[in-house]
């Protein structure tokens, strides 16, 4: 299931480098001392059409942006604790939450991007940030996902996950997230499968680190 959470209007400047205040508010209204030690079964997206001036955003026409999770329990929580503090963080407050039930996925294979996939494996002493073009990235977002299924129950090796690789805009960018430079990938994927895998991922996300905000699809 998804949010589609609505912001008001604002006409002050928002850091460039807000992902860190996003997840904030996003941990404020789950509740985060209760799952800061699970898995995330959950995504969500960046903050949508802001004008970049000088060093910040301005979303002087409002903003949105999506949160979903495979658990219904974690879209409730969404709802309570912005009913309970609307308030973000430099002047943002949310407006409105609109519900999206599950689509139908049985016939669609292509997913763009909410969020920057982010995707990391241990090598040595140092943790590798693996690109898109990298031969084995679907393995690996492969192996996350699944790791996820397992913890509900779910088991399911027939499905691929691959990067649209001859996709024009297809790039990566360094992200700072609390001082820690991160090289995420701006590339949709394919997910081949059944209606069930691709719905859990559409709700969970893609790659690592999607409870702070990256591998959000749309």
């Amino acid at each position: 299931m998804r949010l589609i959470i609505k912001i008001k209007p604002n006409q002050l400047l928002i850091p460039f480098d807000h992902q860190h205040l996003l997840v904030g508010s996003i941990h404020k209204w789950l509740g985060w001392n209760k799952i800061h030690d699970n898995i995330s079964l959950y995504s969500f997206s960046r903050l949508d059409g802001g004008k970049a001036i000088n060093s910040g955003l301005k979303f002087e026409h409002g903003t949105s942006f999506f949160f979903s999770s495979h658990e219904t329990g974690l879209i409730k929580s969404i709802i309570e604790g912005v009913q309970r503090d609307p308030f973000m963080f430099s002047g943002l407050f949310v407006s409105d939450i609109i519900i999206q039930e599950n689509p139908d996925l049985t016939n669609r294979e292509l997913f763009f991007l909410g969020s920057p996939i982010l995707i990391k494996r241990q090598n040595g002493n140092k943790v590798e940030h693996i690109m898109y073009d990298n031969p084995h990235a679907g393995e690996y977002l492969k192996k996350t996902l699944l790791l996820k299924m397992q913890t509900k129950g779910m088991f399911d090796e027939s499905f691929s996950v691959d990067f649209y690789l001859s996709y024009p805009k297809a790039g990566t960018k360094k992200i700072n997230y609390n001082g820690i430079g991160n090289r995420v990938n701006w590339c949709p994927v394919f997910i081949r499968g059944s209606e069930e895998t691709k719905l859990f991922a559409w709700n969970v996300g893609l790659g690592n680190s999607t409870g702070i905000g990256f591998g959000a699809i749309k």
